[in-house]
């Protein structure tokens, strides 16, 4: 019964910091954002435009340069890596070579400005 006890007080200590990051949730620009590398990035796509907009905890902008990344698209049988580049001062683009379908499932992989790596995984 202590066990219990102290398993609840343990998940209710934690749950403010689970509300904080609410993953999937949508982003500035209308794209989904999760949390990757130690910021915020919402995937935004438009036709074969994959864009990922970098963001702070606040949601807002914040500086590209020096990041790297890319992007694997998987719909159906179809599978495509996308490199990533900056575009302005607080977004990474690429190119697909087919429109990113409805039912996509797209997995980031960032390198920031201080080395840190990370991996999120979007559904379209």
């Amino acid at each position: 019964m202590r066990r219990v006890a102290i398993a609840v007080a343990a998940l209710l200590y934690v749950m403010p910091a689970w509300a904080q990051h609410s993953h999937g949730a949508k982003g500035p620009n209308g794209g989904k954002v999760e949390d990757v590398a130690g910021v915020h990035a919402e995937l935004v796509t438009s036709g074969t435009t994959i864009m990922i907009n970098v963001l702070d905890e606040d949601n807002k902008p914040i500086s590209v340069k020096g990041f790297s990344g890319s992007v694997l698209i998987v719909s159906g049988g179809d599978r495509e890596t996308v490199t990533l580049a900056p575009s302005g001062d607080s977004s990474l683009k690429g190119e697909a070579k087919k429109a990113v379908a409805g039912n996509a499932a797209v997995t980031l992989m960032l390198k920031t400005d201080k080395g840190k790596t990370g991996q999120a995984r979007y559904t379209k």
